[in-house]
């Protein structure tokens, strides 16, 4: 059980966004990173939802990194790439896996509410989709930690003007359809090249795949009306993003992808999470969640959720354990490594 004395702010800053814009382009690139619809327009919205989740979640990742570095609580990292090559690279504690799940907290009258009382987050219910729970390849000591993201996403192109009017950030992303992002054929883009009909030079950068599948990015900068060619070669192409909002078209071709795709102004979409707050509440055993975990049918209103999307298995949020004792026990295992384990469950 967890009191509110037992709630570990993170500190957010606007790096944390630019970390995980960087992480979730690269999974949109990815082979593994199908994130909705993959041909024609109607999927950019899902798309763009589920970009701005993936960002979240690697904000409050690299905040949890970054407070276990400052709090000199060891950890490992499990994976064999960098962090900004997608997959699931989660932090290790004592030797077990962590896996962290963080929710984004953006109606503004609940984020008021949470920062004169944040104990208001053990009202919450620690959620995991069932699906993805059955699914996932897990030991029963692995560890399942949860946080919550107090801040806005300007998701309207009216709210991202306003934003740009306020001298705050974006990150304008169009996720492109499957006949670029994944093509049947691996064949080079060949003559790539990019043309803007905006009435002021823009600054775009384009991601996807080389002939080895691995992630390439190019920054470019589009002159009004000109075809601009692109020099890296790419196999395939997932994204276009910019920081600010095309207010005029944006041409695509390759001969190889036959006419020209029109990126048009009302369908780009703002990734930038405008992060305030970050609480880590608590944390259980997979198989301790496993055991107290009762089911939740889709379309529940909860705590963060207007309504849930999928079924999921929750868990109050005032049951977890404290996370201040596990961290204690961590530090002392690294330095006698003599962890005391219970099945599936850290003595603390």
């Amino acid at each position: 059980m967890i009191t509110s004395t037992d709630l570990l702010p993170l500190r957010y800053t606007p790096d944390l966004t630019e970390g995980g814009i960087a992480y979730a382009c690269r999974c949109l690139a990815s082979d593994s990173g199908n994130m909705g619809s993959t041909r024609g327009v109607p999927g950019i919205g899902t798309q763009v939802d589920r970009l701005r989740h993936s960002v979240v979640e690697a904000l409050v990742e690299l905040a949890f990194r970054r407070f276990l570095s400052e709090q000199a609580v060891p950890f490992n990292v499990l994976g064999a790439s960098p962090f900004t090559k997608p997959g699931h690279y989660d932090v290790a504690l004592g030797g077990h896996r962590c896996d962290l799940k963080s929710y984004f907290i953006s109606h503004r009258a609940q984020i008021t509410q949470i920062r004169r009382d944040p104990a208001l987050v053990l009202q919450a219910s620690a959620l995991l989709p069932l699906e993805q729970f059955a699914a996932e390849d897990h030991k029963p000591d692995d560890l399942v930690l949860f946080a919550f993201l107090l801040g806005v996403a300007a998701a309207s192109l009216e709210e991202v003007d306003k934003a740009a009017a306020a001298g705050q950030p974006a990150c304008l992303v169009y996720p492109l359809p499957g006949e670029w992002s994944r093509p049947a054929n691996w064949l080079a883009l060949e003559a790539l090249a990019l043309k803007s009909e905006c009435e002021l030079p823009i600054q775009v950068e384009i991601g996807g795949l080389d002939a080895g599948r691995e992630f390439v990015s190019l920054q470019l900068e589009l002159p009004p009306k000109k075809r601009v060619p692109v020099e890296q070669e790419f196999y395939s192409l997932a994204y276009v993003h910019t920081q600010r909002r095309p207010g005029r078209r944006i041409g695509l071709h390759s001969p190889t992808r036959g006419e020209v795709l029109l990126l048009q102004p009302v369908d780009w979409g703002n990734i930038w999470v405008y992060g305030m707050d970050i609480l880590l509440t608590g944390w259980l055993s997979h198989e301790e969640f496993r055991r107290k975990a009762k089911v939740l049918n889709a379309g529940i209103s909860t705590f963060q959720y207007d309504r849930t999307r999928v079924k999921n298995l929750c868990v109050p949020v005032a049951e977890l354990n404290p996370i201040g004792p596990l961290l204690a026990h961590v530090k002392e295992w690294e330095a006698a490594k003599t962890l005391v384990m219970e099945p599936g469950r850290l003595k603390i």
